[in-house]
């Protein structure tokens, strides 16, 4: 059922949005009557899913503290608060040579000192419709594919714990993308040449439905070496089973680059001389490369001249992605494809910092080599996929739809200490479709995939809301904590007229956030937000006149009062969008408890955010809208739809039959 709301004159306090950063006690909750609505019952109560593995423990020789602290919270105990405490924060991968796998913000911190969170807090963080196991840790996407019926997705997990380590692979199958059935795990770390963690790796589907699986293993003395593996049993749609080729390693590091630096090799595409083609991660010195390898069999790989790629400065690069772009059609290109009309993208994730860099460009096949149409924005300098939390991705061709499907790792914000207790840290971005922008050619397109959809339940549709300058408008659309949300923007002329010309830029990530004010921004919605606005997280645009007349827009997403807690990240996210001509400002935003992933125009630009609010949860959540610009009054329209949970269900073998 639509609710319309075709007024423009709703209620609002013309006030600007209010607060400091928050650093102290909360204030006092509203304890107003709160607005008829629906309810939406979530957290882990909503979800019924459960994690089957096979009886894999892997030898656990860490000895901190958070391995030893690992609780299960009963129902009796929520309000229980977690006592403050200090921990000293610890770094973890850097010295077995991966990313830094714990939460930066709190680097160069010790004695850091917890908020005093209780179990319901904790409880509600966890996602209904993104995906995650159950228990532990997890992080990259690793080799997803669809094949006889069903997506299949894998990922680095940690069965011993909320905290990277003892990496082996997870899995799951889903028909839709959207609910999934939880496998038993995929490759565990047994043999002398993965015995320190089963590390990223591709698929890749042969003309004749072969698969093969490529993957990074950490020998029992760290070295980074490739290996293959393949179903045991091909025959079966679940793939349960895998077996590791017996003479791996396949390929070794080459001498000019450190053993710790030879990582996740990419999904092969076929070459003009029927070999295949696969490109490895690495360094030189300080210099980001991409090393080239052909093969026949995947089994004996022979090193290609040069590199597909080299950028200075830009330290060593992690989950190499390579995949074609069509300039023509609207749907995705399997990876082999290279002919007319075609442009390539090429992807790195920078270790240093943690962002997920691309460059479109050309492709030479016959000396492997890949130039960026615009060398300003080469790998690792330029475009990001997202400009919030989100690292590790890898792409897909889904054959049965045509089109190229995106996976990312969204990591944790907070402590880990705070994982530790509630038993799990970080998710997975929602699948989006990628595709060329056709309209400016120089960027892609990021949209949540259509199954997404089928989880929308009540809508609420609000036409023409003027939102005059200094004003928030609260949405009567009862609790916010599920919510998929469209929305378009249009501004006063007269104010674009008359607003003077600047040299000054506006930078998402130095500014003040939503509580910087100035001609024609900043507007747009306050999420997870509560009714005195004492938690909020506000995503929005930003609008400044150039010197030569025109208009540059930001869009970002403003962490730094989405929580009172001080033991979380509350950083300020986002970038330029690009906004032609006669285009209206659209955004698109999926929230989820402890996520939330914004589209700009059309997925232009992209931003996800991890927020962990202690006020502004289960049923007071709420939703508003805001304009804190001085001169320019906002017509929003928009349609917020509630979502349903999806299903995440455990394995039982009689499903193989």
């Amino acid at each position: 059922m639509t609710q319309t709301d075709n007024s423009n004159d709703i209620d609002c306090s013309y006030v600007p949005v209010p607060g400091e950063p928050h650093t102290v006690e909360a204030p006092a909750e509203s304890r107003g009557k709160l607005k008829a609505g629906i309810v939406i019952f979530c957290g882990l109560l909503s979800l019924a899913s459960l994690v089957a593995y096979t009886g894999y423990i892997a030898p656990n020789n860490k000895s901190d503290e958070l391995y030893s602290t690992l609780k299960s919270h009963s129902n009796e105990d929520k309000y229980k608060t977690i006592p403050f405490r200090k921990w000293e924060p610890v770094s973890r991968g850097v010295s077995v040579g991966v990313s830094e796998k714990s939460n930066r913000m709190f680097k160069t911190k010790t004695n850091v000192r917890t908020y005093p969170w209780n179990n319901h807090m904790l409880s509600w963080q966890r996602t209904a419709f993104h995906f995650q196991p159950k228990h532990n840790w997890m992080n990259d996407p690793n080799g997803p594919l669809y094949y006889k019926g069903r997506y299949h997705f894998f990922y680095q997990y940690n069965p011993n714990g909320a905290v990277w380590g003892d990496i082996v692979w997870g899995h799951a199958v889903s028909k839709d993308l959207v609910h999934w059935l939880h496998l038993p795990l995929a490759m565990v770390a047994d043999e002398w040449y993965d015995l320190n963690g089963v590390w990223t790796g591709s698929a890749t589907i042969l003309p004749n439905g072969e698969l093969v699986m490529l993957y990074t293993g950490a020998t029992n003395e760290s070295i980074q070496v490739q290996n293959l593996a393949y179903p045991a049993n091909t025959s079966d749609p679940l793939l349960v089973n895998w077996t590791k080729y017996s003479e791996n390693p396949v390929l070794f590091p080459p001498p000019e680059v450190n053993f710790i630096d030879f990582r996740d090799p990419t999904t092969a595409w076929l070459t003009s001389q029927g070999k295949w083609r696969i490109s490895i991660g690495s360094k030189i010195n300080e210099t980001g490369v991409a090393l080239v390898y052909d093969t026949k069999d995947f089994k004996t790989f022979e090193r290609v001249e040069g590199m597909l790629r080299r950028v200075q400065e830009t330290g060593m690069w992690e989950c190499v992605d390579f995949f074609p772009v069509s300039t023509k059609l609207d749907n995705g290109l399997d990876t082999s494809v290279n002919d007319d009309g075609v442009k390539h993208v090429m992807k790195v994730s920078l270790d240093e910092e943690r962002h997920d860099y691309y460059a479109i460009g050309t492709y030479n096949e016959s000396i492997a080599d890949f130039v960026p149409d615009d060398i300003n924005k080469d790998v690792g300098i330029g475009l990001r996929y997202d400009y919030g939390v989100f690292y590790a991705s890898k792409t897909f061709y889904d054959q049965s739809k045509k089109r190229r499907v995106l996976w990312s790792w969204v990591a944790e914000s907070d402590s880990e200490y705070v994982d530790v207790e509630k038993g799990w840290a970080s998710l997975m971005g929602i699948p989006r479709t990628l595709v060329l922008d056709k309209k400016t050619g120089s960027n892609l397109l990021q949209w949540p995939v259509k199954e997404v959809e089928s989880l929308r339940t009540k809508s609420h549709k609000f036409e023409n809301l003027q939102v005059k300058p200094g004003s928030i408008v609260s949405l009567d659309i009862g609790t916010a904590t599920q919510l998929d949300i469209l929305a378009e923007f249009n501004i006063d002329e007269k104010a674009i007229n008359k607003t003077r010309e600047t040299n000054v830029e506006y930078n998402c990530e130095t500014s003040d956030g939503a509580r910087a004010r100035g001609a024609l921004g900043p507007f747009g919605l306050l999420v997870l937000a509560n009714d005195n606005l004492s938690e909020k997280t506000p995503i929005y645009f930003y609008i400044v006149k150039g010197r030569d007349g025109n208009l540059k827009t930001s869009f970002c997403s403003d962490q730094s009062r989405s929580s009172l807690a001080t033991d979380v990240s509350k950083k300020i996210f986002g970038s330029l969008v690009p906004v032609l001509q006669d285009e209206k400002l659209s955004l698109r935003i999926l929230v989820d408890h402890s996520i939330i992933e914004s589209f700009a125009q059309g997925g232009r630009t992209c931003v996800t955010s991890r927020v962990y609010p202690t006020k502004a949860i289960y049923r007071k959540a709420r939703l508003f809208l805001f304009n804190n610009a001085t001169e320019a009054t906002v017509y929003a329209s928009l349609e917020v739809w509630h979502m349903k949970s999806a299903s995440k269900k455990p394995f039982h073998y009689d499903q193989m039959s």
